[in-house]
């Protein structure tokens, strides 16, 4: 689809079907009563625990890039996935969601409050788990990919150390060290997948959850844009020796023009995303939805 035949108030910005409802940032998710959820992925676009705008098609490519990423994985974890209902839309099993998120990061950036560069540049070095030296630089490759898992909750994530999370009883160590190893392998995996497509997998978030039997599942998304920082590859070498940004496929430069227009933690009414940056980044979602798996989004709409 070309860029001038995209419809900006073509979006799903919310969804009514029958069921339980829980409404996430982007995300509706219907209870079946059962043991399944039809889990439908909006058009709505979230940053700073809040939703800045509607991007069209960008649902549809969170729920099918997903796909197609589980499809990748599986061989390392379960996934929550029963069969795909259509563009937007899941069947999955119900899980016991974990109660933190998984943050693995292979480069040190970010803006965000809880980002590895943020922290940095404030003047962290010791982060629980791992110690960074001096005289790093904004997007640095990391040695090896680090863990930075958070809490979840609707009032902002919190960073925490894995001592912290087995201390608060949020999870036994064994179990820990399991989703730990887990998140580590499919990062990797998914880095060398990114780079065989001219990606870099800059940083991702992974949410687990138990089934009935305590199995443990990979749910909610995996490496989408949203969850996902990617770079294109060719362009990071340059741009890292000039001190900019690589050339990036996220959502990063549409938080960044939040940043430098209001406060998006603290003030209660955010201005409206500029048109042309919600259509770029309507772009930037298919472009790499068709990059990371060789076909070309069929737009249902």
């Amino acid at each position: 689809m070309k860029l001038e035949t995209i419809d900006p108030n073509n979006v799903i910005r919310e969804t009514n079907l029958s069921g339980t409802k829980y409404q996430g940032k982007v995300r509706d998710v219907y209870d079946n009563a059962d043991s399944t959820l039809t889990i439908v992925t909006t058009d709505r676009h979230s940053s700073f625990d809040r939703v800045l705008a509607h991007i069209p098609h960008k649902g549809q490519v969170l729920n099918q890039l997903s796909l197609w990423w589980f499809e990748q994985l599986k061989d390392i974890v379960t996934n929550h996935v029963i069969l795909s209902v259509d563009a937007n839309t899941i069947l999955a099993k119900k899980t016991k969601p974990l109660p933190i998120e998984v943050i693995v990061r292979g480069y040190i950036t970010g803006v965000t409050a809880t980002s590895l560069w943020t922290n940095y540049n404030n003047g962290q070095r010791d982060f629980g788990d791992f110690t960074l030296p001096d005289g790093m630089v904004k997007n640095q490759k990391l040695a090896e990919p680090v863990l930075t898992p958070t809490t979840k909750s609707d009032l902002g994530d919190e960073n925490l150390s894995s001592k912290q999370i087995v201390e608060k009883g949020l999870l036994t160590q064994e179990r820990l060290d399991e989703v730990n190893a887990i998140a580590i392998k499919i990062f990797k995996r998914g880095q060398e997948l990114a780079l065989e497509r001219g990606l870099i997998l800059v940083d991702t978030k992974y949410e687990f959850g138990l089934d009935d039997d305590g199995n443990l599942l990979l749910i909610d998304e995996v490496h989408t844009p949203d969850s996902s920082r990617y770079w294109l590859a060719d362009s990071y070498d340059e741009a890292f020796a000039a001190g900019q940004d690589p050339k990036s496929f996220d959502k990063e430069f549409l938080r960044k023009w939040f940043k430098d227009n209001c406060d998006p933690y603290k003030d209660a009414t955010l201005p409206d995303a500029p048109p042309g940056m919600v259509l770029e980044l309507a772009k930037r979602y298919m472009e790499i939805f068709e990059k990371i798996t060789g076909s070309e989004l069929n737009c249902k709409n």
